[in-house]
């Protein structure tokens, strides 16, 4: 397991509440997004700034942080492909609990003992929990605007240039009789 860098703006030093119940610190920071923060449709970019506002409880079990994460995630329509970015706004409220406590969910048996967050020497990592804040936060199908028209079937020309833009096609179950409906190209003579 690697170890946690405390100069990292996504890990936050227990320190500042200690370990008595009601401690409590409030602090905003601002980080670069983590690498993969979304889908291949929309994401937050690597580095990208995110503004986050904490506030840090020490109770009995662990330290529970409560915050919000803001950003902004930029991908491309789904209907005419064009550039869009989003804001993203996410709450939260998690619960790292210490490592003794967690050793001991783990010794009575305890099934959500491996889903739990837990405090590493002191130090806890928002990485996960903002990753479980903002990706569900996006749109699973962004568009540049609500009535975005999109791209021309046919010719993949963008609608919203052109909203009188169509095609003159005839359906291919009907095509044989408009062959009938043409004139010959050559005249016979009847004799």
């Amino acid at each position: 397991m690697t170890r946690l860098d405390p100069r990292s703006p996504l890990v936050l030093d227990t320190k500042l509440v200690g370990r008595r119940p009601g401690s409590m610190h409030e602090l905003e920071r601002e980080a670069g997004a983590p690498s993969e923060l979304g889908t291949d449709v929309i994401r937050v970019e690597e580095g990208s700034p995110l503004l986050l506002t904490l506030r840090m409880e020490s109770v009995l079990e662990g330290v529970l942080v409560t915050g919000s994460v803001r950003g902004t995630a930029t991908g491309a329509c789904v209907r005419c492909l064009d550039p869009v970015a989003q804001p993203v706004d996410g709450r939260f409220q998690e619960l790292f609990v210490h490592a003794d406590r967690h050793d001991h969910h783990l010794a009575v048996g305890d099934e959500d003992a491996d889903e739990e967050y837990r405090i590493e020497d002191g130090l806890i990592d928002l990485d996960p929990v903002v990753r479980d804040t903002v990706v569900p936060a996006l749109p699973f199908q962004p568009v540049c605007r609500p009535d975005c028209p999109g791209l021309c079937s046919v010719c993949g020309q963008p609608l919203a240039e052109d909203p009188e833009h169509q095609h003159d096609e005839i359906d291919p179950r009907w095509a044989a009789l408009s062959a009938l409906a043409e004139s010959p190209t050559t005249t016979e003579k009847r004799t």
